[in-house]
């Protein structure tokens, strides 16, 4: 099995949607990532910063699914970063009510010595210059996994070129695919997106599924038809920490492979959706998501009789 490193936030949200309200809970995007690694029994560390307000509870649970936090740092004076949202009626769409920065504000990752060696890498929603500054630890990794937003490519987009031109693989969804590009149709963006350095590109197209392309080659994985989503906060991130944490665990990666490692993505991001926060990922068991996998295979898989 190959070592992961997770980068991103270790944060509080604060989330509300037509189905209810939270106060203050676990979130951040190393969080959903590190906790769907998890169920791949990965040897993984997580880079990130939190405050002294930050529950130890929280640090031992990440420990117990079996994070390495040598490379977390806690700022015992400072809060942890804080985001609040607010999601319409659709579930695709959502209003940031509050973006409490604090002590990621001063963020300079130290990744651990121990893990500096990682095959795979998986870059969480950051400043492209933080992520810069990750890859320039690493030595050698095969696999670099990067995931940013929209955001980026308004305030940053000089410093994300250099970042992209660095990864192996880039997971966006579709609105960002097109804005990075400048081209509407998704295979031409893709395309047009590889030419920009990664050898693979990860469009997420949340209830409609996900597409994978490599050279002339495109794979699509339904999403799971679900009877009820409560909050697809951190369903982008659940589906990278199964992508990259599959991929760790067979240490294959191949394009042949990356469609199996989009499966595995999918599916954990299917039950994350299921309950406010990381609930569900908290107490998922392996035979919960072998069963989510098979339905994923009916749903895919069949005889096509030609006549």
């Amino acid at each position: 099995m190959s070592k992961l490193v997770i980068v991103g936030t270790v944060a509080f949200d604060a989330i509300e949607t037509p189905f209810g309200k939270t106060g203050k809970i676990l979130g951040g995007a190393a969080t959903y990532i590190g906790l769907a690694a998890s169920q791949f029994k990965t040897d993984g560390a997580i880079v990130s910063i939190v405050g002294g307000d930050f529950p130890e509870e929280n640090l031992e649970m990440l420990k117990e699914k079996g994070m390495n936090l040598s490379g977390l740092e806690i700022v015992k004076e400072g809060k942890t970063f804080f985001w609040s949202g607010k999601y319409h009626n659709d579930m695709n769409t959502r209003d940031t009510l509050i973006t409490d920065l604090n002590v990621l504000a001063d963020f300079e990752p130290k990744v651990p010595q121990d893990y500096r060696d990682a095959e795979v890498v998986m870059l969480g929603n950051l400043h492209p210059l933080v992520q810069l500054g990750v890859i320039e630890q690493m030595n050698n990794p095969k696999l670099i996994v990067l995931d940013t937003m929209n955001f980026w490519m308004d305030s940053a987009l000089e410093d994300l070129m250099k970042v992209i031109a660095k990864v192996d693989v880039i997971t966006i969804n579709d609105e960002e695919a097109r804005q990075l590009s400048g081209e509407y149709s998704l295979v031409k963006a893709a395309h047009k997106i590889m030419e920009m350095g990664p050898d693979y590109v990860v469009i997420k197209k949340g209830e409609h599924g996900a597409l994978l392309f490599g050279d002339d080659d495109v794979f699509f994985a339904p999403a799971m038809p679900l009877r009820e989503v409560f909050d697809p906060t951190g369903a982008g991130d659940t589906f990278a920490g199964g992508f990259t944490g599959y991929l760790a665990k067979t240490g294959d990666y191949s394009y042949s492979n990356m469609k199996n490692a989009v499966i595995n993505g999918s599916a954990l991001a299917s039950f994350c959706v299921e309950k406010f926060g990381p609930e569900r990922l908290l107490n998922l068991s392996n035979k919960e998501v072998y069963e989510r996998i098979q339905q994923f295979k009916s749903l895919t898989q069949f005889d096509i009789k030609l006549t």
